[in-house]
């Protein structure tokens, strides 16, 4: 797979719950906060989104797709909005997926939201801003345009397996989205290196063999690039140098089978590249300030 499979993989969303708002005349509706990360696109009409923390909030149009990724509390308002609602007193009451407003009708809006196994998230999202903004993602992309009017009709229609299906089309939802963000070029961290095809070649190789002993000179050949240029590069981009950055990697994919095998210490240090346990629980400890034991104990709890 390619790095940005390995990690969507890796991450197994745990919850992918879709919903939506249907919402008519003047109002504002105040979400607290989440778990895991919101992805919501306007199907119809517009509204203003302002996320707690945040200095200044955001316009979001008909066609517009939109990530909130801090977990933060946020609030959905029309231009000459009332006092705010909580959300709960819509939602509590919605009927077949969605949620109505003041009667619906001017506004609706779909999304999901997805919470994350593990501590991996933040390899993904950490270096994206509080709210991802895609304008007119439906016109820039088949596939996120089908998927939304699927999950649309899904929410609407009830039919069986609707939920079953409302979930992996919020997947695809979740995945292109990002693949428009790459393009971009707003991007920044591990997801910028993957909008530069010479550091993506070098982060293929090390997530295709992890194991493998690679040195700065085999990974600089594989990107094209002299070593030093490599090494700043990689590390202006993605705020690691390689080698840590494969370092990291490897405990993550260690991490991720202490939790769901009974594999030995041994056998899994092994397969991310370490010759000995003592070695690989070293390196573990150093990264993740337990040892694979205490780690496996923590998990399994």
């Amino acid at each position: 797979m390619d790095p940005l499979s390995d990690v969507l993989s890796l991450l197994r969303p745990r919850t992918a719950i879709s919903a939506g708002l249907d919402a008519g005349g003047e109002w504002a509706i105040q979400f607290p906060a989440h778990e895991g990360i919101k992805f919501n696109t306007v199907m119809r009409g517009s509204c203003w989104v302002s996320v707690a923390g945040e200095a200044e909030r955001l316009r979001i149009e008909a066609g517009d797709c939109f990530l909130l990724t801090r977990g933060l509390p946020f609030l959905f308002a029309t231009d000459n909005p009332p006092p705010p609602i909580d959300s709960a007193t819509i939602y509590d009451y919605a009927v077949d997926g969605i949620a109505t407003c003041n009667g619906g009708g001017d506004f609706f809006l779909i999304g999901g939201r997805f919470a994350f196994e593990g501590d991996h998230a933040g390899l993904l999202f950490g270096a994206l801003p509080a709210i991802v903004h895609i304008r007119d993602a439906t016109n820039q992309a088949a596939v996120l345009r089908w998927a939304l009017e699927q999950l649309a009709l899904e929410l609407k229609q009830g039919s069986p397996g609707g939920a079953l299906m409302a979930d992996h089309l919020a997947q695809i939802m979740l995945l292109q989205v990002l693949r428009l963000w790459l393009a971009s070029g707003k991007q920044s961290g591990w997801l910028g290196a993957l909008a530069d095809h010479r550091l993506t070649r070098a982060l293929g190789a090390m997530h295709a063999e992890p194991q493998r002993r690679w040195t700065l000179v085999e990974l600089a050949g594989l990107a094209g690039m002299s070593r030093t240029t490599f090494a700043e590069r990689f590390r202006d981009v993605v705020g690691q140098t390689p080698l840590d950055y494969l370092a990291s990697w490897r405990m993550r994919l260690a991490a991720d089978r202490l939790h769901r095998s009974a594999d030995s210490v041994a056998a899994i240090g092994f397969s991310v590249g370490y010759e000995s346990e003592a070695a690989f629980s070293t390196a573990f400890r150093r990264v993740t300030g337990r040892t694979p034991m205490q780690y496996r104990r923590t998990v399994s709890l």
